[in-house]
């Protein structure tokens, strides 16, 4: 099921403990945007049909990546992107962000999604998986 983008941005706000909704909308821009960079195939195309429709052509219109980022540099290229965020900050923008998408997924596709993923990417989704 969709979710619907006012629902999808009440999360992420209430997530990140954001003062507007801009503010999440700007960290849900920045870093599905980054996000989609790194999947790939018939997972992306799962996830998108599961967010808002303006998050998921952000989805599925990533940033160009040449190579998989760990999460930390995760973290910093979404700080990068994000103005006036450090890391500490914008760690608290993808969890927010990614927490709400692994809400939106299931568990079944965010497992599909994580195969996809560097290692410890299971932490900046809130989703911690046994070792």
């Amino acid at each position: 099921m969709t979710l619907r983008r006012e629902a999808f941005l009440d999360h992420v706000k209430e997530r990140g403990e954001y003062g507007t909704v801009e503010e999440a909308e700007r960290a849900a821009r920045v870093v599905l945007a980054l996000l989609g960079a790194h999947l790939v195939g018939e997972v992306r195309a799962q996830l998108a049909a599961r967010l808002p429709e303006e998050f998921a052509l952000i989805l599925l219109n990533p940033l160009q990546s040449a190579e998989p980022l760990p999460p930390e540099r995760f973290v910093r290229a979404t700080a990068a992107w994000i103005e006036g965020a450090t890391e500490q900050t914008a760690t608290w923008d993808v969890s927010a962000v990614l927490s709400t998408v692994a809400d939106t997924a299931g568990e079944d596709l965010l497992g599909q999604i994580l195969l996809q993923l560097p290692a410890d990417y299971d932490l900046l989704f809130g989703r911690p998986q046994p070792t």
